[in-house]
């Protein structure tokens, strides 16, 4: 009997273990959410020509303009698919924004270079509460998996994000990158001036760009204004993410929605330090199980 006490405390203290960070199951987005590579409220304008991966749409406003090549998807005028599409919106930027920051970035050097450079010259996985800045992304940044295929990243500006024009962001170490998940969540505007960017931009207010952004790997979704495209490239549908060089972007591999950064997964696993506790906790209890009551 001691030993079974001293065991169920052990299990208790691994279900208890807090989370590491990066270590979250990526956000369901929704099935109708997870189809759209761009998503407005208000609207989405274009100056042709742009490239979308995947449906455009907006709801409840029906105006979606023109100019548009798809690879995959179609137009989705305010229709069933783009006002549940939004619903599922309202329901991810809340999950992303829920619980506490592993890493926070005070209002007026919201920066996230040069928070790289203080911080090992890579961003590895985690929450990052990131504060306004003239701009969020000046140059280039690096997130670095640390061989993980699980990694998640969640970037929440308080107000604004900002990418400077020639900005890249880059992802690298991440195995076969079937579980990562990426997201910045946007308190009012987006304003995409970069080359490249990764992941699912989840914003308020309106999502621009100045021309010319590749987004290879995500989707543009606006829960209260409109998208404005001007010759961009947007496109979900990677379940894969590639991991050996300093500069890889997200491969367009798949549908978007296994729960690579473009998708979403349904099903949440505990997380692996929880696992690794808990099976210590029933290893512990077995064990003690064993010497109490001998196999003859």
């Amino acid at each position: 009997m001691n030993a079974m006490k001293l065991a169920i405390p052990m299990f208790a203290a691994a279900l208890a273990y807090g989370p590491s960070p990066g270590l979250a199951a990526v956000i369901n987005l929704g099935a109708d959410l997870a189809s759209f590579a761009v998503l407005g409220a208000t609207g989405v304008t274009n100056v042709p020509t742009s490239t979308i991966g995947g449906n455009l749409g907006s709801s409840p406003n029906a105006s979606v303009g023109g100019g548009y090549v798809f690879t995959s998807g179609s137009l989705q005028a305010n229709t069933a698919l783009a006002q549940q599409a939004q619903l599922d919106l309202d329901a991810a930027i809340g999950a992303v924004n829920a619980g506490g920051a592993d890493f926070t970035i005070a209002a007026g050097n919201g920066n996230l270079d040069a928070f790289q450079a203080a911080n090992g010259g890579t961003l590895a996985p985690g929450t990052y509460d990131v504060g306004a800045g003239t701009s969020n992304l000046l140059t280039s940044i690096t997130l670095n998996g640390g061989g993980s295929n699980t990694a998640v990243w969640r970037f929440r500006f308080s107000s604004t994000f900002i990418m400077s024009e020639g900005s890249d962001v880059n992802v690298i170490n991440v195995g076969d990158g079937s579980g990562v998940g990426i997201y910045w969540s946007v308190g009012s505007a987006a304003t995409l001036d970069g080359d490249t960017l990764v992941g699912n931009v989840l914003a308020n207010q309106l999502i621009s760009s100045n021309g010319g952004l590749t987004l290879g790997c995500g989707r543009l979704a606006s829960a209260e204004a409109q998208v404005t495209l001007i010759q961009d490239t947007i496109s979900l549908g990677c379940t894969a993410l590639t991991g050996s060089g300093g500069a890889d972007q997200g491969k367009d591999t798949g549908s978007g929605n296994n729960g690579g950064p473009g998708g979403q997964v349904e099903n949440r696993v505990p997380e692996p330090g929880t696992l690794l506790l808990a099976g210590f906790g029933l290893a512990g209890l077995f064990a003690s199980r064993k010497r109490l009551f001998p196999v003859a």
